[in-house]
């Protein structure tokens, strides 16, 4: 089983976050230049909250408001769901399908280390899956042979 640790090894080290008084227009042309769906709120080095296209899209745009005066923390999702390097992937499956979630950010002492999304997870997972026919695959094959 792989650990989040071993995921976020693998990805680019980049981690892009916003300030929680920041415009959400600032937020989501940020979301853009990275071709990233949801970004880390930090204040004081703290993850405070996460905002994404989906708070975008319910909170700003079908109420009507402004990106450009509206601030993050307006926004953004302040029950952040997170993991830790040495989760396993499996469980943050479980975590993100049961709250409905794409985005957790990676946290190791209070420290955001990390993002990963839905997409990296089903990306390993099926990498691991992957991996174990082809080991099954190459055992049927050498005891057929012998």
């Amino acid at each position: 089983m792989s650990t989040i640790e071993k995921l976020i090894r693998n990805k680019a080290r980049d981690i892009w976050t916003i300030a929680p008084d920041d415009t959400v227009y600032e937020a989501i042309k940020q979301m853009n230049d990275h071709s990233v769906g949801a970004l880390p709120v930090t204040a004081g080095g703290k993850l405070v909250g996460i905002i994404s296209e989906r708070d975008y899209a319910r909170k700003v745009i079908l109420k009507d408001r402004s990106s450009k005066q509206t601030r993050v923390r307006e926004i953004m999702t302040t029950r952040v769901f997170h993991t830790f390097p040495d989760q396993k992937i499996e469980e943050c499956m479980a975590v993100m399908s049961e709250h409905h979630i794409r985005h957790l950010p990676v946290l190791d002492n209070e420290k955001l280390v990390g993002i990963i999304s839905i997409g990296d997870v089903v990306k390993d997972i099926i990498s691991e899956q992957q991996f174990k026919i082809e080991q099954l695959e190459n055992t049927i094959t050498w005891s057929e042979t012998y």
